[in-house]
């Protein structure tokens, strides 16, 4: 441009343009930071054709070296079922009694039962199987057990659910309704009397023979509960419809008995296992005991 110059200060040619008496100087990048640029346009062509670059109708270029990140996904899904399946395998050969021996494989089955949880179990038990009250749904961090808190025990109940019609080995337990049996009177001393049995209340004798006559031969004298027939102990501060007199009488009129599907055909055996791996990892679970059979003698398969 005709207004080109030689700044005399600098030694530098000037762009031409002036501003108030202000010019620009025409300084030239420097010869690192254009080597620089040379080389990511260099780079940047090396990468169009090594990888995948260019979008077409239904794909993309895929580049001569092949590789894409949904592969490189595929990769490490393979290798993390691989991982899972010797650990799966394992589960597998071990009897769940015999699970808490090898205390690695039984932190594997935990993290595997947390994860399976979420999906299958916090629907009614809750996210930390606090379960629901007023819905029935049992706390699992508890230490109470309708049919046992035992590893195998908790596996046999996840298998075989809870009251599924049609499945012989599910388990069950009935409590008639009571509904008309007794006057006010009669049914206000048996509440009383049932919450005596956990220091609640105060009993009497018309409640203490009420109990007697049709409460003692599942519940047991004291309130103990039977796990043979599912029955659930009134000796203690858990209670899975509430313990207040309105919700025992409730129970007592028209009782209300939930059920859970069976998993068994659901989910596979060593899934089973480890769900049961981590609901008795959370504060409940008893150990396991075993009871030598004797022919002559009926037994609780539970300790």
């Amino acid at each position: 441009m005709e207004n080109k110059r030689i700044d005399e200060p600098t030694g530098t040619e000037t762009v031409g343009h002036e501003w108030d008496g202000i010019e620009e100087l025409d300084t030239p990048m420097p010869r690192w930071w254009l080597w620089t640029f040379y080389l990511t346009i260099l780079f940047s062509v090396g990468y169009v054709i090594a990888y995948p670059a260019w979008p077409l109708v239904d794909k993309a270029t895929a580049g001569v070296l092949g590789w894409s990140s949904r592969g490189e996904l595929a990769k490490e899904i393979d290798a993390a079922d691989l991982a899972r399946e010797s650990v799966r395998e394992a589960l597998a050969r071990v009897p769940i009694e015999r699970l808490p021996e090898d205390s690695a494989l039984m932190a594997q089955a935990v993290a595997g039962g947390r994860a399976a949880f979420k999906v299958n179990c916090s629907q009614c038990h809750g996210s930390g199987a606090a379960g629901s009250q007023e819905l029935g749904y049992p706390n699992l961090n508890d230490d109470d057990w309708l049919w046992g808190g035992d590893l195998k025990a908790i596996e046999y109940t996840l298998t075989h659910g809870i009251r599924q019609a049609g499945h012989d080995e599910t388990r069950t337990s009935q409590m008639p309704p009571f509904a008309g049996a007794f006057d006010p009177a009669q049914l206000d001393a048996l509440v009383s009397h049932v919450l005596s049995l956990s220091g609640k209340g105060q009993t009497s004798p018309a409640g203490a023979q009420l109990y007697a006559d049709t409460c003692v031969a599942c519940h047991g004298a004291s309130g103990e509960g039977d796990r043979a027939v599912g029955a659930p102990r009134l000796n203690d501060a858990i209670w899975l419809r509430g313990s207040s007199r309105e919700a025992i009488m409730r129970q007592i009129l028209n009782p209300r008995m939930g059920m859970m599907p069976k998993w068994e055909g659901r989910l596979d055996p060593v899934t089973i296992k480890m769900l049961a791996a981590y609901v008795h990892s959370l504060g409940g679970g008893e150990d396991f005991v075993e009871v030598a059979e004797d022919p002559e003698v009926e037994v609780d398969e539970q300790p």
